[in-house]
This record gives structure tokens, C-alpha cells and sequence, in this order.
């Protein structure tokens, strides 16, 4: 069928379905991994080992997708990814033991490229100063995904652990149908950039990024604030269930909190707070909050604290948008798929150092009394991280600041 012209709402809505099945996921994959393993510490080990393996399978395929989008344009990787991850889906449901476990979990690595190639899509139809608010609407619906996924897979998961998963290959099935039928191209064919191997190593693109002395500093903070954020996503389940005793549905309602907090920022202030601070400001109050809501996580007492403090965090999530806009102001249309791709392999790579980090660190003191502080040492270690992040942006932000304003002594005549 023909298909209409490349539209911001076409991406959006892949995003959301693809966002709303993995949300299913999340309250209940880290308690299915319970049900093949004995003790809480056994648990958060093989949790962590089987996100790591996620992680990695997305830090080696994801450069390659982003650059081979760059070549043969979006539509068909996305295709691709939607394929996968319903595919995935269905082995993580049918899953007999842990091996099998492992299996989805690669097979998920391999073809979660949406939202990195979702990100190029937009950079190919947005005007240069609206990416920024573009990146923010696909956190919008990403952000509500998360507004159903969770809460309805905590639901679902309270009748039968399995059940999320196969509602979430449906909604990658019905995904695939959707693109296949609706989504267009983005990338003209004068446009594309020729493939070359060396854009397929994750390593070649990251080690080009941190050769771009222009954005050098931001790509640590990238880093740095990406690298808490994956503590975080890990080890949250886990905790609350830990700490608080959380069963699916508690979860399901904490990060349903998350998504709405999420959409309520991206999708309806961040023009305004673009407008009120800039991009830069906004980056930084947006770490500073997140890094005293890490802090306030780890030394919460009672489970509604949680909540409290979710819903206190929103300029946390305009923080990542106006780091996305700055770094992709940076770079040209033809490299839009490479740059978005090896800045989701940074995340991949978060995904694949964090999981061992922190679960190891939440095996570790999960034998200690609910109340005891030390319980929510993964916190504290991503609010240091996310301190970190501040303080190297504060000095790339001064330094182009300075390089900007100054100017030559002009020589006379």
C-alpha cells in the first residue's frame, strides 16, 4: 500500500507499543529468575548475569543497526527489531529453566534497536533546533508505555508470572504489523551514507565519540548519568522487594508513577522549561535532582516514601532530552543513525558493567535487616556517579562558555 509522508507520530506510536511490552516485563522478570534459583542472593546474581548478557548482545548489535539504518534507511530496521522482540518475548514465556533464560535474553539484545534508530527517525524529519523537543516527545511515549506497561504487567503478573510476557509478544506482533503497514521511510536515498565496516566494532564507535573533543565532556556525562540510571533500572525490583517486600503490583504502581512523571515533563514542559532555563541549565538542575533523589531512595524507610519521591523527581526527566539535543546539534543529518546508535552503546555497555556491579552489591547486604542503611548502597553509589556527571558538565558548559564569548582583538587596517 502507499505509504504517506514521514511523520513524527508514525515513529511515536512504534515507540509506545514497543515501550508498553517491555514495560509488561518489568515487575515480574527479576522474580521469574526466583522460581530457577535458590536465596535472595542467588537471585540478584542471576538477574544481574542474564541483564548483563541483554546488555551485551545490544553493545555489539547496536552500532551495526544505527549504521546500516544510515545505509539502508530506518524502516527496515525497525521492522527488524520489532520481529525480534516478540520473538523474544514468547522464549522468555516458554522458558523451562535458566538456560532458556539466556536464550530470549540474547535474542532481545540482539534486536532491541528501536529506540536508538526511533531517535535517528526523528533527527531525519525535524528542523535542526526542534530536536531536542523531538527527543523529549519520544521520551513522552516511552515514559507512557511505562504508564501502562508496568502497572498492567503487575496486574498480570499477580495472576501468573508468565502472563506479561506473552501480552508483550502480542504487542510486538501487533508492532510489526503497524510499521509494516504505516510507518515510511525518513532517510531519502541521497542521503544515506555508505556502510563501512569499521562502523559495525562498538568499540570503533565509542572510541569516535570520545575522539569528538567538541562534545568529549558531555559524552562522560552521557555516560556517567546513563551508567546510574542502568544501577538503577536493575536493581529496583529487587530492592523494593528486599527492602519493603513489593510484590508485582506495588512495582507495577512505582513505575507507572515513573512513566506518568515522565510524559507529564517531555510531552507537556519541557518546551516551557527549554524555554525558562535552556538547554544547559535544564541539563543540570535535572541531574542535581536526580542525584538527591538516588541519595533519598537509598535511606527511604517506608515503601510510600517511594512514590513521594518519584513524583518529586520530574526535572530529572529533562535532563536526558537536552543532553540529546546538544550532542545531536553537533553532528550532521548523514550521521545522525551512527551517533544516536553509539550513544545507545553506551547505555548497552551500562547494561552490561552495572547489572554485575549492582546486584552484586544488593546480594551482598541482602541478608541485612529492611532498615538497615547499607541496604540501599546501590542508590548511593548511583547518587556519586550522578554527582560526578554535574561536576564535569559544569566545567564543559564553563569552558565553551568562555571560548564562545571570547573574541579576537581585531587588527587595525
Amino acid at each position: 500500500m502507499t505509504k504517506s509522508a514521514p511523520n513524527l507520530n508514525f515513529v511515536l506510536v512504534c515507540v509506545f507499543i514497543d515501550m508498553l511490552g517491555i514495560g509488561l516485563i518489568v515487575p515480574v522478570l527479576p522474580l521469574l529468575v526466583g522460581d530457577f534459583v535458590d536465596g535472595r542472593e542467588q537471585q540478584a546474581l542471576w538477574f544481574g548475569v542474564l541483564s548483563m548478557v541483554f546488555g551485551l548482545m545490544q553493545f555489539i548489535f547496536m552500532p551495526m543497526l544505527g549504521a546500516i539504518s544510515d545505509r539502508v534507511g530506518r524502516r527496515p530496521v525497525l521492522m527488524y527489531s520489532m520481529a525480534g522482540m516478540c520473538i523474544n518475548f514468547l522464549a522468555t514465556a516458554w522458558a523451562p529453566n535458566l538456560a532458556c533464560l539466556f536464550i530470549g535474553r540474547v535474542i532481545g539484545g540482539a534486536s532491541s534497536a528501536s529506540m536508538a534508530v526511533a531517535s535517528a527517525y526523528a533527527s531525519d524529519i525535524t528542523a535542526h533546533d526542534n530536536r531536542a523537543r523531538s527527543f523529549g516527545m519520544i521520551g513522552a511515549a516511552f515514559g507512557l508505555g511505562f504508564i501502562c506497561g508496568p502497572a498492567l504487567g503487575g496486574l498480570l503478573g499477580s495472576v501468573n508470572l508468565h502472563l506479561p510476557f506473552y501480552v508483550a509478544a502480542g504487542l510486538s506482533a501487533a508492532n510489526l504489523a503497524y510499521g509494516y503497514l504505516f510507518v515510511p521511510e525518513s532517510l531519502a536515498a541521497s542521503r544515506r551514507a555508505p556502510f563501512d565496516l569499521h562502523k559495525i566494532n562498538p568499540f570503533t564507535a565509542l572510541l569516535k565519540l570520545v575522539r569528538r573533543r567538541d562534545i568529549r565532556g558531555l559524552v562522560v556525562v552521557y555516560t556517567l548519568t546513563t551508567f546510574a540510571a542502568m544501577m538503577l533500572n536493575v536493581t529496583w525490583v529487587l530492592y523494593t522487594t528486599f527492602r519493603f517486600d513489593w510484590t508485582p503490583r506495588e512495582n507495577g504502581i512505582a513505575l507507572f508513577c515513573v512513566g506518568l512523571s515522565a510524559a507529564v515533563v517531555q510531552a507537556g514542559l519541557l518546551s516551557w522549561l527549554m524555554r525558562r532555563f535552556g538547554e544547559v541549565r535544564l541539563s543540570l538542575l535535572g541531574m542535581a535532582s536526580g542525584a538527591i533523589t538516588y541519595v533519598l531512595y537509598g535511606l527511604a524507610t517506608q515503601g510510600w516514601m517511594m512514590y513521594l519521591f518519584i513524583v518529586c523527581n520530574l526535572l530529572a526527566f529533562a535532563a536526558g532530552p537536552a543532553l540529546q539535543g546538544i550532542i545531536s546539534k553537533a553532528s550532521g543529518p548523514d550521521e545522525q543513525g551512527e551517533l544516536m546508535g553509539s550513544l545507545q552503546s553506551i547505555s548497552s555497555l551500562g547494561v552490561v558493567v552495572m547489572p554485575l556491579i549492582g546486584t552484586t552489591i544488593l546480594g551482598a547486604v541482602s541478608h541485612l535487616p529492611p532498615a538497615d542503611w547499607r541496604v540501599g548502597s546501590t542508590f548511593f553509589l548511583c547518587a556519586l556517579m550522578q554527582a560526578a556527571g554535574i561536576w564535569v558538565a559544569r566545567r564543559y558548559f564553563a569552558a565553551h562558555h568562555r571560548a564562545a564569548t571570547a573574541t579576537p582583538t581585531a587588527t587595525p587596517p
